[in-house]
């Protein structure tokens, strides 16, 4: 088994989310992982902490990246327009492995109720970078708050439908995640 080997990372996220879906979450362990990925227990601790962190593994990537894209949003912008700049700017990072990780990660978080915790305060740290990144844009607090809400739920409607429904056609995510924003805030004036 190569040390250094490259892609380690994404083979242990691959491993996890293959074992997690074939015998479950709590009966995986770490070992079981490791070997899968074909590293050592050492090169999983490296990258990860425990095995929770394993499907949370990019998040604070895609909390920059959206907090990234809102900031440079031009100014004189709507909040949703900056919102959209945050997910083009995610969806530009996100590839074959990323969609093809979606459905399986979702079937591995739905056996799980500790990875739906995980799953949810990954939502809850999402909706805050995307907050307070409009905040510094000088957005009111409650705006940015239900922007960056209506980011969340565009990011993982759309991310469902690259990964999950639109699997065979070519394509970025950014125009799945730019129609779930625009038909969220379609719905949101509907609202009265």
């Amino acid at each position: 088994m190569a040390r250094w080997e490259p892609g380690a990372r994404e083979r242990l996220v691959m491993a996890a989310v293959d074992l997690f879906t074939e015998q479950g979450y709590d009966a995986t362990t770490v070992a079981q992982i490791a070997e899968r990925a074909g590293v050592t227990r050492s090169t999983f601790f490296r990258h990860f902490p425990d095995k929770r962190e394993l499907l949370v593994a990019g998040q604070e990537t895609l909390s920059l990246l959206l907090a990234e894209g809102i900031a440079e949003a031009p100014d004189g912008v709507t909040p949703l327009e900056a919102v959209a700049a945050g997910l083009v700017r995610v969806s530009g990072a996100m590839g074959p492995l990323n969609r093809d990780l979606g459905p399986r990660i979702k079937a591995a978080v739905a056996a799980s109720t500790e990875l739906q915790e995980r799953d949810a305060l990954k939502t809850v740290s999402l909706a805050a970078a995307m907050t307070d990144a409009l905040a510094a844009r000088g957005v009111p607090g409650p705006t940015a708050a239900l922007a960056g809400e209506m980011g969340v739920l565009a990011f993982k409607r759309g991310y469902a439908q690259w990964s999950e429904v639109d699997k065979s056609a070519e394509g970025t995510l950014a125009p799945h995640t730019l129609a779930a924003l625009e038909e969220l805030r379609a719905a949101s004036a509907s609202l009265g």
